[in-house]
């Protein structure tokens, strides 16, 4: 793993010249392409960033109402792995989740893999992420189904993060859970204790013997192929072995305390749900084949250092984080599940004495949101600023080869 370094010359903590994600996938990523076995997904994503707001994507030409002036704008990927095509996702995401905040508090608990299965997580991924959710949400329903603790079904949350701060891989998963129950007659709302859920050892254990079991069963049923740098795990006892040794230390289950009301819930999940890797606002330079972006050194007293990488590392790094095509990343259990979300949401309001909720608003225009949530109106005339530049023309895209010379 490359170590903290200093500045590069000219950077000194502030980008010297504007680099983002995509002009490192333009520059890097068909080579890239070319020297890697690489899944159908990390290849969508790296030619999905390469294209973003480019004319190989099309796009539309706008004409000022007032002064006549003319923007051509392209078209943005809309991939979930690009950090700039996440904010109206987000936005509208969590339109639809501020309606169903109870008037209770929640919790934030997170539980983290173990690195030893990293490498089952990159041969594997769809299974070892899958497992995580399933471990995470059942060992959070049981501790909330019994009646030593709350006695009643409560909601969770889920978002999958695969990252740390220097892109290496850190599989965990936040959990916004509700702090409290669901009575099982359900006739009554049983809170939690202020600023206790439940004993995160007791989590830690739970969720690891839920884990391991649904590993071993993944391995029982073939779901597991285990070849290359796993291939010693494939005969039965030494994956048993393994599997026993991964039992032997404890797996970290953290539960922070609540948050502060319905709108810090929001502002967290705004944060987190969306999010990618690596944002463009970290990255600082692109040079000689090297890519210099910011962390946060959390044994460090959480002090900012400089991480620098060759492009081929990087790009290694993020693509790590690339989740398999048409995987869910954010997932609703107990009493926010899809199926009955509505009708639970609607009991517990009830029992809390929140007003009914109103009808459902309808889905904001991509101009009338960023202007809600940025004050910027993308149709006004940015020359004048008096008239409005409705799209005039759709200009389709400019078909360019991946070059992988």
């Amino acid at each position: 793993m490359a170590a903290a370094a200093p500045p590069p010359t000219g950077i000194a903590g502030a980008r010297a010249s504007r680099v983002e994600l995509a002009d490192i996938v333009r520059a890097y990523g068909a080579a890239y392409e070319q020297t890697h076995a690489l899944a159908r997904a990390h290849r969508r994503a790296l030619r999905a960033i390469a294209a973003c707001r480019t004319a190989v994507l099309g796009g539309h030409r706008a004409v000022c109402t007032a002064c006549g002036a003319e923007r051509i704008t392209d078209n943005s990927c809309r991939n979930r792995h690009c950090p700039k095509c996440q904010r109206v996702a987000t936005e509208r995401w969590l339109a639809a989740r501020r309606r169903e905040v109870l008037p209770i508090p929640y919790f934030h608990v997170v539980f983290t893999l173990p690195h030893a299965l990293n490498p089952l997580a990159q041969s594997h991924p769809r299974v070892i992420y899958r497992l995580l959710f399933q471990a995470a949400a059942s060992t959070l329903t049981r501790f909330g189904r019994d009646p030593r603790h709350l006695g009643g079904a409560l909601g969770v949350t889920a978002v999958l993060h695969t990252w740390g701060q220097t892109l290496t891989q850190h599989v965990h998963v936040h959990c916004v859970v509700t702090g409290g129950a669901l009575a099982p007659d359900g006739t009554r709302w049983i809170p939690a204790r202020p600023n206790f859920l439940f004993p995160v050892r007791a989590l830690a254990k739970v969720f690891r013997g839920r884990y391991l079991a649904g590993l071993r069963h993944a391995f029982d049923r073939g779901d597991l192929h285990l070849t290359g740098g796993v291939a010693a795990l494939a005969e039965p006892t030494a994956f048993a072995a393994w599997l026993a040794a991964l039992r032997q230390p404890a797996w970290v289950v953290y539960c922070k305390p609540p948050f502060a009301g319905p709108e810090h819930v929001l502002a967290y999940l705004g944060r987190y749900t969306h999010r990618v890797a690596l944002s463009n606002d970290r990255l600082l330079a692109l040079a000689d084949g090297r890519v210099h972006f910011r962390w946060r050194d959390y044994a460090d007293h959480d002090r900012v250092k400089i991480m620098d990488l060759g492009a081929d590392e990087f790009l290694r790094r993020f693509l790590l984080h690339v989740v398999p095509d048409r995987f869910v990343r954010i997932r609703h259990f107990g009493l926010l599940a899809n199926r009955r979300r509505a009708a639970t949401l609607a009991q517990c309001g009830a029992l809390l004495a929140q007003p009914p909720l109103a009808a459902a608003p309808e889905v904001e225009s991509v101009r009338a949101l960023l202007l809600r949530v940025m004050g910027v109106d993308i149709e006004r005339c940015p020359v004048c600023q008096l008239g409005v530049m409705p799209p005039l023309a759709v200009l389709p895209p400019v078909l360019v080869a991946w070059d992988t010379s």
